[in-house]
């Protein structure tokens, strides 16, 4: 079984909609499960899809690009696995087993796309000094394309040429230039969270800081973990802090709190 001219585009597209997805509107064209769905009703076989899709789905549960931190990629994983899998007539094993790898080389051409969007973003940012909001949209849109080429170009090219070769990508790319985007992801997830923790109230909540980086860096708890310790420290810290209304006091009285400089309601 070959592939046909407009299973291609289709697949493309797909590929190029699931990164632009994940960074608008988020309708979820970005989850696997969806994108391997949607590659197996293109192929001709949507169960083996939506079977790829899932288990992969499971490998990116609690896992997200948390201050500009780049991950495996295994949208687009689904995307190549769940072709080469209907087209060689293999199972959902055969399929996980190639999207692997394609998502980690997908690692380094997210990486490429973020340094590439730093030209459009110093662009804007100079278009903003001098009011200039036309160009402001404008290069918006030329900082979607760098996006969308870093997982429709590989896909076409795994597509067209097959998985070796993902494989000869991944064996002859330079250890220098594997080195170089390993630091330069490495950086940007450290930048990016002290970008975030400048507009958070982490002064006030510091407990809350160092408990999550306990649990995360020492007791090696799973993303999908600290999130939940969070969520209980978050009820507790509302439930001490808001009482209710109607048993605000004796008199029926309802407390009123006024509003801090971090918009929070305060007793």
């Amino acid at each position: 079984m070959d592939l046909a001219v407009w299973q291609i585009i289709l697949l493309v597209l797909l590929a190029a909609c699931t990164i632009l997805d994940a960074l608008t509107l988020v309708i979820g064209l970005n989850f696997p499960v969806i994108t391997g769905t949607l590659t197996g009703i293109i192929m001709g076989d949507m169960v083996l899809g939506l079977a790829i899709g899932a288990t992969l789905q499971l490998m990116v549960l609690g896992v997200g690009t948390y201050g500009g931190a780049s991950i495996p990629d295994f949208t687009t994983g689904a995307i190549v696995g769940t072709v080469f899998a209907v087209l060689s007539g293999q199972n959902a094993e055969f399929a996980i087993g190639l999207a692997i790898p394609v998502g980690l080389l997908m690692v380094q051409l997210d990486i490429l796309a973020r340094f590439t969007n730093t030209f459009f973003l110093h662009r804007i940012d100079s278009n903003i000094t001098s009011g200039n909001i036309s160009a402001v949209k404008r290069n918006i849109w030329y900082g979607a394309l760098p996006w969308a080429l870093s997982r429709a170009l590989p896909v076409f090219i795994m597509l067209t040429f097959g998985q070796s070769v993902v494989d000869f990508i991944l064996n002859e790319i330079p250890d220098w230039l594997m080195g170089g985007l390993r630091v330069a992801g490495g950086i940007l997830p450290v930048v990016g969270i002290a970008i975030l923790l400048r507009y958070l109230p982490t002064q006030k909540f510091v407990a809350y800081l160092i408990i999550g980086f306990v649990a995360a860096a020492y007791l090696k708890v799973p993303m999908l973990g600290v999130a939940l310790i969070g969520v209980a420290l978050a009820i507790m810290y509302f439930k001490q802090n808001f009482k209710n209304p109607v048993a605000a006091g004796a008199n029926g009285a309802a407390l009123v709190g006024e509003e801090n400089e971090d918009g929070e309601y305060e007793d």
